[in-house]
């Protein structure tokens, strides 16, 4: 089935709202963030079995994962919640549909 090219692309219309919805979500979270004075997390290092074992944030700080989880309890760093699973407590992004935000997408530091 060929699509009419006078007909509207209705897969690139959603692809281009769907990246521009991104963008707002992540300057929405980063202006929140600056707003309640936390900092958030911009890059992390993971070791030779991709778990996340230190976080750098958005002041340039370089945490461990447990002093991470702790400022995190604290709510000293935004966007990120910590639960409790596996008899241990886990870092992760707050879900908001933005996948470029993930801490496992995030650069290495």
């Amino acid at each position: 089935m060929s699509q009419d090219p006078s007909s509207p692309n209705f897969e690139e219309i959603y692809k281009n709202y769907r990246q521009q919805g991104a963008v707002h979500a992540n300057e929405e979270q980063l202006q929140a963030a600056a707003a309640e004075g936390q900092e958030f997390i911009i890059a992390v290092r993971k070791n030779n079995d991709g778990d996340i074992i230190a976080v750098q944030t958005s002041s340039g700080r370089e945490l461990d994962y447990v002093t991470a989880l702790s400022e995190a309890k604290n709510g000293a760093l935004a966007n990120v919640d910590v639960f409790h699973r596996y008899g241990r407590d886990i870092l992760r992004s707050e879900p908001d549909g933005v996948k470029d935000n993930n801490l496992d997408n995030l650069p290495l530091f």
